[in-house]
């Protein structure tokens, strides 16, 4: 990077917002660099502080250069990326994508308690699902479903941001409800202890007529990694090993 005062000029500029790598930026970052011609520098300005650790990682990863970060207006800060000579750089990192698998490591720590360990995070995970008003941890029901509410929220942002349409307020709302909770009691055999359904409501505050935000939710709904994988009833293997 560069060491001294001189800020690299920008041959184009994306503004990310406060989307992070792993939510959408890096798919901006991607159509802005199309038209850049190689070797030329493209300005991208987030406020999300997480790309200051991820997006290094990625530039290395498809062969660009990061030249410079500064710092921009208020809590946003200025990436400048060289793009690399060669766009065969970009189908690569498309059939990297294709073939990514995401892992977690879970740890039992006491009690009905364990810990889960992705990438660069950690977190607490309860009991698989807990029908009490307070926990030390909430419950692997529950992370399924703010898992789920996150992959919508930003899906739906991030489509809006690319149709140019301003998002202001955005929440979504979640309840699920188990088709015999009891089975996984043990104390009945009948049914099974998996969802039996998922409903809730997008609230969303907009510069858009409603049919365009309609179409942009089922859209979201549809190329949701999250969702599809429920609707499609995804195979589940996993095997036992002494430790």
């Amino acid at each position: 990077m560069d060491a001294g005062g001189n800020v690299p000029t920008a041959d184009a500029v994306c503004d990310g917002g406060d989307l992070d790598c792993g939510s959408g930026l890096l798919l901006i970052i991607r159509d802005a660099m199309r038209p850049v011609l190689a070797g030329g520098v493209l300005e991208v300005r987030s406020r999300e502080t997480s790309v200051k650790e991820d997006l290094p990682a990625w530039c290395r990863l498809v062969g660009h250069t990061l030249l410079d970060v500064r710092p921009g207006e208020g809590t946003s800060s200025s990436y400048f990326i060289r793009k690399k000579a060669a766009d065969e750089a970009l189908t690569a990192d498309l059939e990297r994508a294709r073939s990514f698998a995401w892992t977690a490591r879970v740890r039992w720590t006491e009690g009905m308690q364990a810990k889960a360990f992705v990438r660069n995070h950690a977190f607490d995970v309860g009991q698989p699902a807990s029908f009490e008003t307070r926990d030390p941890a909430p419950s692997a029901v529950e992370y399924l479903l703010a898992a789920l509410g996150g992959c919508l929220a930003v899906g739906f942002q991030w489509r809006a941001s690319r149709r140019g349409i301003a998002v202001h307020n955005l929440e979504v709302s979640l309840k699920a409800q188990a088709d015999n909770i009891l089975v996984f009691l043990g104390i009945e055999a009948q049914g099974h202890p998996g969802l039996k359904r998922v409903e809730g409501t997008l609230y969303v505050e907009a510069d858009a007529e409603e049919d365009a935000l309609q179409a942009l939710w089922e859209e979201t709904l549809l190329r949701s990694p999250l969702t599809q994988s429920l609707v499609r009833h995804v195979p589940v293997q996993v095997a036992l090993k002494r430790a």
